[in-house]
């Protein structure tokens, strides 16, 4: 009898010894991948260096010293590989990291951890691109951490249960994504419609968690698989209706591991383990979130998690640096502050065993992304955490839920809840309105709580054998389906969904299973889209044989390969399509692509560039990259990336009415004020009511898009709030601040001959249209500070650096300006800085379209400089000319929509453009939707060809009337009405001078 009390107190001591709390740091690795399509283009250069644990970032430029940074591991996957006859990457150089080391080294501390019963949490950090999917999931032969995980975990449970098959194993997923601050199921649809997402609750014991988070049953890896694809699937589809962007959503896969043992003459034990898979949102979206200055820069709740994320993780870093014991620290780590880290605060903080795997591009145009990845890694790897053993007897676990839900009863029968609920924040007592909210609160945590352990009792009851039934059972049914569905595919055509993310491309499939399909959000409609600008019948496409047809409804937006579908079109094989502003699919064509395999000619695969590069360049922009400098590369790459986006601002606009329009603009340095520097790409927001207009910044712009898309989902969910105040609304823009009327250039070199200067130089605005004069007088002086005169000899200079060593005097004066736009002539100033100024000069503000400000300063420099010199020979002064709006009397446009506003504005554009051609002017710069203005009538054109050849066509069969359908294929909501287009062709029929008459 001893002899067994020695053995069961040697091994309870060893559970203890298991169990101790240690602090542990957070296990870092870095990995940089080869150089991409696009960096290969570009030219790329390789910034990245890793010297064993060490990895170094060198400057494009060399304008600043080698950073340096030492994680638990550097992986280097750059070069030095070889792909063997499986696809398999083999390293050739010993330097080479292949899949197989990063398991070695990071997923068998996973898979042992798992089985020891320890939390178990796998981060993934880093840009978008920079190959963190590569790492943790892989693809084809090339698996990663997780599936080797899976595979490995239950191929032991497979050797446990051949030994003991007593002992029970079981494994359960739950997927979830966070988006916008709200808590999805990805593996329960019904749950996404969801108004604010599911809840996140706290549990005394277990801490936070996602109420009514579903967990479903897994035997093995292939049973993983085909639920993460259903969650996948799940998350494009509803990432696609809301118009939400995939780089800005965090994704979370939680893998619980139970093991029921009992050891002879022992009490049964139940060992827990979450293994908890994190793929964040890309880190390069976390520096241009916001834009200076904007009064809704934190507004978007979308940065939420981001920002919160960062905060927690120095915080963290903080109480590690005190070395206290955990809970003794002052400092305030906010995981409360966020959907995200209230999640991740066992993976951060508490009981798990975390490694974290940030990726980063190797390539010098990706070095600030890069960059902001390593710091915040360096930040992650001093972060500790306390992990112990999960591990109870079961019989303990099971009395412990049933004695925790006596007591919710209990309190919910009033015996626990308290009667005189105080103001802790004043002492006094709440007011009665007040106490029912937090008791119902209270209340509602408690039936959540009781609803958690009853699950957890009712899981309890069943056998292993019961739930492994129940597991087989649903994913027999799912491979039957997916079987069905790869058998339509192979003889049907189907169209699969294009998505920024590559992840998410080719998740969602529809297959035309009949000669007729409807396209959109209503009833009647086989292939369902929902979203913005969608109407109930979209579009219709037909299969004729061998042969595949679209026709656009009435007023529906589709594009096919970047041109505007306008009638009946074929359809062929790797044809790309938008509807609307965010569905994009590509054509699957059985027929072609089997022919083109038989003649062994291959198709070249689609990608998400490709088709917004197709979309910009039938829009007017120049896409070509041969020939252009690497400032010219960036920009075409700065356009293609906002036009989807000015795209989706505008059709959110005219489906809440909010009467604004949104357009590209082009605007150099110097219309911003700089002398030197790249052009940018800027929006202009147009107030279609008053003719207002605004230029945002291509931060401030996204950011605003982002409340944008808040407000029309709260919208769309039937939020009797979703139109908010002006204060906090996206779309508004308030005539109270200053809008840059247009910059004058003045050029310095008389200064360095002590020649004067009195002239009206002309202000410009970014399209370089001409705004107004600006009268600028400078003044040489003498050192009393009277003026220089011509016969002043001692003063004459005859080589500028006569000047160098010697003092220069001056008084600028700026006089007036002329002719300013009567519109923007409210509380009009210049500004400037000259030379080395920190702080610009401004003048009064004078409300005149002619003001007169009669400004003047004395700048002395002493001693002159070469650089001085330099300064004024090469580079002008730029004066920046400011005023506030003024808002015009509202016309009866007050009562028309924003499509009718922009259907008025649009002709508008259109008649002055004719203008101009007219004139022999031809096109100005500017917003570059003017560019494809002639294309726009070009198109006008062809559609009243299309109803004359379908009024033909019916005269030829003596009909006397025209099928409507086939008349509403040719219009779209692009075009003017048939009245309208009429009339600028009679228009432009009388101007013996007009080349519109001869587009054909």
């Amino acid at each position: 009898m001893s002899n067994q009390c020695d053995e069961h107190t040697i091994k309870t001591i060893k559970r203890l010894i298991r169990r101790k709390r240690m602090a542990e740091s957070i296990k870092v690795a870095v990995r940089v991948r080869p150089f991409n399509t696009r960096e290969l283009e570009r030219g790329a250069k390789l910034v990245i260096d890793m010297q064993g644990n060490q990895t170094i970032i060198n400057h494009p430029k060399g304008e600043v010293d080698p950073k340096k940074f030492s994680f638990d591991y550097s992986y280097w996957s750059h070069d030095g590989y070889k792909e063997d006859d499986e696809g398999y990457m083999h390293p050739e150089d010993p330097r080479y990291c292949d899949q197989k080391r990063v398991f070695e080294d990071l997923g068998e501390g996973v898979l042992t951890n798992a089985w020891a019963g320890y939390n178990c949490s796998l981060f993934a950090y880093g840009q978008t691109g920079a190959g963190k999917s590569y790492s943790i999931v892989g693809y084809g032969v090339n698996k990663g951490v997780i599936p080797v995980v899976c595979q490995k975990l239950f191929a032991k449970i497979e050797e446990k249960v051949v030994a003991n098959p007593k002992d029970e194993y079981e494994v359960t997923l739950a997927m979830i994504e966070i988006y916008n601050e709200q808590v999805r199921d990805l593996l329960n649809p019904s749950t996404l419609k969801i108004k604010g997402g599911l809840k996140i609750r706290e549990h005394p014991k277990k801490g936070f968690y996602v109420d009514k988070l579903t967990y479903h049953k897994v035997g093995s890896y292939e049973s993983i698989e085909i639920k993460m694809d259903n969650g996948t699937k799940n998350r494009t589809v509803a990432s696609t209706a809301m118009n939400a962007t995939s780089s800005r959503a965090h994704t979370i896969v939680a893998l619980s591991f139970v093991q029921k043992t009992k050891e002879e003459g022992q009490q049964a034990m139940t060992k827990t383990s979450v293994i908890n898979l994190v793929d964040l949102a890309g880190s390069e979206r976390a520096a241009s979130t916001g834009a200076a200055g904007d009064r809704l820069k934190e507004g978007a709740a979308i940065n939420q998690s981001l920002s919160t994320l960062g905060n927690v993780i120095a915080a963290l870093a903080d109480v590690a640096a005190e070395g206290k014991p955990p809970g003794k620290s002052k400092v305030i780590v906010p995981f409360r502050d966020s959907s995200l880290t209230k999640l991740l605060k066992n993976a951060l903080g508490g009981n798990s065993k975390t490694v974290m795997m940030a990726a980063v591009s190797p390539a010098d145009i990706n070095y600030d992304e890069s960059l902001s990845t390593l710091k915040f890694a360096d930040r992650v790897k001093r972060i500790k955490t306390v992990a112990e053993v999960n591990e109870s007897p079961t019989e303990k676990l099971i009395r412990e839920l049933r004695e925790e839900n006596q007591k919710l009863m209990k309190m919910l029968g009033g015996q626990g809840i308290p009667a005189n609920l105080t103001d802790v924040s004043g002492g006094g007592e709440v007011s009665e309105e007040e106490k029912e909210r937090i008791r119902k609160e209270i209340e509602e945590e408690m039936r959540a709580q009781m609803l958690e352990n009853q699950k957890a009792l009712e899981d309890s009851s069943k056998s292993a054998a019961e739930k492994l039934a129940e597991m087989e059972k649903a994913m027999e049914e799912e491979k039957i389906k997916r079987q069905a569905e790869d058998e339509k595919r192979k003889k049907k055509p189907y169209l699969w969904n294009l998505n920024e993310d590559p992840a998410l491309s080719g998740i969602v499939c529809h297959v035309i299973e009949r000669t007729k399909v409807l396209v959109g959000k209503g009833d009647k409609c086989q292939v369902k889209l929902t979203g913005l600008s969608i109407m109930d019948e979209h579009a219709l496409i037909e299969v004729d044989k061998q042969n595949i047809y679209l026709t656009a409804r009435m007023n529906a937006k589709i594009t096919l390969n970047g041109e505007n579908v306008v009638a009946k079109t074929e359809l062929h094989h790797n044809d790309r399509l938008l509807f609307s502003a965010g569905h994009v699919y590509v054509v699957h064509h059985p027929y072609q692509f089997k022919k083109a395999a038989k003649e062994g000619k291959t198709y070249s695969p689609i990608t998400w560039d490709i088709v917004q590069t197709e979309i910009a360049e039938h829009s007017g922009f120049d896409v070509n990259k041969k020939g252009k400098t690497e400032e010219e590369i960036l920009l075409q790459e700065d356009l293609i990336s906002v036009m989807p986006m000015v795209n989706e601002a505008n059709a959110i606009s005219e489906e809440l009415d909010k009467k604004k329009t949104f357009e590209i603009a082009l605007v150099s340095p110097q219309a911003r004020g700089m002398s030197k520097g790249r052009t940018e790409v800027m929006v202009k927001i147009v107030d279609l009511i008053h003719g207002n207009s605004w230029l945002w910044d291509r931060n401030k712009f996204i950011n605003r898009k982002y409340k944008m898309l808040e407000m029309y989902q709260n919208h769309v969910d039937g939020d009797a709030d979703w139109d908010l105040p002006q204060d906090i609304d996206p779309f508004y823009e308030t005539v109270a601040s200053h809008v840059l009327i247009g910059q004058a250039q003045i050029h310095l070199k008389c200064l360095t001959y002590l020649i004067g200067f009195d002239e009206s130089v002309i202000i410009t605005d970014y399209q370089a249209q001409e705004r107004g004069y600006l009268q600028v007088q400078i003044v040489p002086l003498k050192e009393n500070e009277t003026p220089i005169e011509d016969e002043d000899d001692d003063y004459f200079v005859e080589e500028p650096s006569e000047l160098v060593g010697k003092s220069m005097k001056y008084k600028f004066n700026v006089v007036g300006a002329k002719g300013l736009p009567p519109k923007m002539s409210n509380d009009v100033y210049c500004e400037f800085k000259l030379y080395l100024e920190d702080s610009p000069n401004e003048t009064d503000r004078v409300t005149s379209k002619n003001p007169d400000w009669n400004w003047s300063k004395v700048f002395t420099h002493s001693p002159v400089t070469d650089q001085l010199l330099e300064y004024l020979n090469d580079e002008p002064l730029i004066v920046k000319v400011w005023g506030k709006q003024r808002i015009e009397s509202v016309s009866s446009a007050q009562n028309l929509t924003t499509k009718e506003l922009k259907s008025v504005k649009e002709k508008e554009k259109i008649a002055t453009y004719m203008k101009k051609v007219s004139a022999g002017q031809g096109g100005s710069g500017g917003e570059l939707d003017l560019g494809a203005a002639l294309k726009k009538v070009e198109h006008m054109l062809l559609m009243v060809n299309e109803i004359k050849k379908l009024s033909d066509d019916a005269k030829a069969n003596d009909k006397s009337t025209v099928d409507v359908f086939a008349i509403d294929a040719v219009l779209t909501p692009e075009r003017m009405k048939l009245e309208d287009v009429s009339k600028v062709i009679e228009d432009e029929k009388k101007n013996p001078n007009s080349q519109v008459c001869c587009i054909s």
